[in-house]
């Protein structure tokens, strides 16, 4: 169900049907990737203007599309400058990225062993990401943060999700910056006009 119509709005959902239709996940975000760098990059899509407005304290969630036939949804996220995530994980889907406009930085950790109940993350990869490249994060492998690292400008980045996100779990560092505390938290969305 495409919650709103723009420019070339078949064609990503077209590029995303034909990805999905691979028979493993590492094939169809290797596909999702390629296709949405292209898509990116030859600017016939021209996602809404809502996407590129801000929210106050906090990243923006938009749904633009929700597939019934495949289950997988995309959203565009609207970072203000130096808007970012704690270390999180996506609950166990497959998740593609794509940085529309401005520019991310996403750093990738590996979960260590826990101790005395709490988390540990070693930083495994860091990537300065710019408009029209895109990555994937394929469980076990889905632990990031994402941040706009601008003082000015606007980052707009068009997520894949293999299945509706509406919760996540986050990593909130403690006294010693080594340990971490999970906590589930719930998604919410921002409205699409």
């Amino acid at each position: 169900m495409l919650t709103l119509e723009f420019p070339g709005s078949r064609q990503l959902i077209d590029a995303i049907d034909a990805a999905v239709a691979h028979d493993s996940t590492r094939a169809v975000t290797d596909s999702l990737r390629n296709s949405l760098c292209k898509l990116i990059r030859g600017q016939e899509v021209k996602l809404p203007n809502c996407v590129f407005e801000t929210a106050e304290g906090r990243y923006a969630r938009r749904e633009l599309y929700q597939s019934e036939d495949h289950g997988y949804c995309v959203v565009a996220m609207t970072w203000g400058p130096g808007q970012g995530t704690p270390i999180h994980d996506h609950c166990g889907m497959w998740c593609v990225e794509g940085v529309w406009s401005g520019a991310l930085e996403v750093v990738q950790y590996e979960r260590l062993e826990n101790e005395d109940g709490h988390y540990r993350f070693q930083p495994v990869g860091s990537i300065q990401a710019g408009p029209g490249s895109a990555g994937s994060l394929i469980p076990p492998h889905e632990y990031h943060t994402i941040r706009n690292p601008s003082d000015d400008a606007v980052a707009v980045s068009l997520h894949i999700y293999s299945g509706q996100m509406t919760h996540c779990a986050t990593f909130q560092p403690l006294g010693d910056n080594e340990h971490y505390e999970r906590t589930d938290r719930k998604l919410g969305l921002d409205p699409v006009h």
